[in-house]
């Protein structure tokens, strides 16, 4: 297992981050509760400390079933969970207001099990609470013990400026990338330069379409997000693209004797040598299939040869949709 500090922090966790959205059941295609509690416990005795949630994911599915699988391991563990989405009635808003903020954090904390959570993440902007507002309350949080830092996340270029005068204040800031997708790598690059955040990948597979098992005219069954157009790595031109890049995956992935997936995270590893990729599974077998991602590097050569592969036809914006991408 690799392990870093997180900036600002006191806090070490495993560089792998256990993601929470397939936990949350919804619209990932057959999931079972167990088989997400296998796979968290694989990845405790495997060294992983680092599991990350939102409350949106599953209204709130994901966090408990992530209490189930941590068990007694609560204190060994670094948990980061996310606010800002508030879902109900059939309807989704974002809202960054101190009393949700306050709300939010309270049914985080039943949910999850206990009495603190180490990393609390602004999920989205909502534009219209004020940067110090948000900070201000979080910061409530904070001495009062609720939370012990903050983070942020899908953070975009013009929302920046009201975030830089806080720099040292988050911890973490996530965004999606990928050997699939890379329009978000300026902004990841960008929050690590301005604000010294440790950076995140969400999407770090590109919700699958990395492990090499799909092939041109995949379907998906209706009661999995993938089918959905938004999920553009499944769909049109730019499946075609993918399919270019995981043949160049597996052709280095044989060199190590490692999957796909693997490599793919590893690219992730050894080209943003700072980040932390987030990586859903949905049982032990895929939690110890990634794991192999661990403690070994692609050389210099293979680096540049996904770079370039990735990066080919990566001109359209992907911008629609995003946080649809998430729940």
């Amino acid at each position: 297992m690799e392990y870093v500090q997180l900036n600002h922090s006191d806090l070490t966790v495993s560089r792998f981050c256990m993601g929470g959205c397939p936990m949350g059941g919804y619209q990932w295609g057959e999931t079972n509760q167990q088989d997400f509690v296998r796979a968290i416990q694989t990845g405790l005795e495997a060294g992983v400390t680092f599991f990350d949630t939102a409350d949106t994911y599953g209204l709130g599915q994901s966090e408990k079933t992530l209490a189930k699988g941590l068990g007694n391991h609560r204190k060994d563990v670094v948990i980061q969970t996310k606010f800002g989405v508030r879902a109900g009635n059939g309807k989704t808003v974002i809202d960054n207001s101190p009393a949700w903020i306050r709300e939010a954090l309270d049914h985080s904390l039943k949910r999850l099990n206990t009495d603190y959570i180490d990393l609390y993440v602004v999920h989205y902007w909502d534009r219209k609470t004020p940067a110090e507002e948000i900070i201000d309350e979080l910061e409530r949080q904070k001495a009062a013990g609720k939370i012990r830092y903050f983070g942020l996340s899908n953070v975009k270029p013009n929302e920046l400026p009201q975030c830089v005068p806080h720099k040292g204040q988050f911890v973490t800031a996530q965004h999606e990338f990928s050997l699939c997708c890379r329009d978000k790598e300026g902004e990841l690059r960008l929050l690590e330069a301005e604000m010294d955040t440790t950076p995140m990948t969400w999407g770090s597979l590109g919700q699958g379409m990395l492990t090499g098992k799909y092939k041109e005219g995949v379907t998906f069954p209706v009661n999995d997000r993938r089918r959905r157009e938004v999920y553009v790595n499944f769909h049109g031109d730019k499946l075609k693209r993918n399919l270019k890049i995981v043949e160049t995956l597996k052709m280095i992935a044989a060199v190590h004797n490692v999957s796909c997936a693997a490599t793919a995270i590893r690219f992730i590893m050894d080209y943003l040598p700072t980040a932390i990729p987030i990586m859903g599974v949905k049982n032990a077998l895929q939690m110890q299939d990634n794991l192999r991602s661990l403690d070994w590097h692609l050389s210099p050569e293979e680096v540049s040869l996904l770079n370039r592969v990735s990066l080919e036809g990566e001109h359209e914006s992907e911008e629609k949709g995003i946080w649809q991408k998430e729940f």
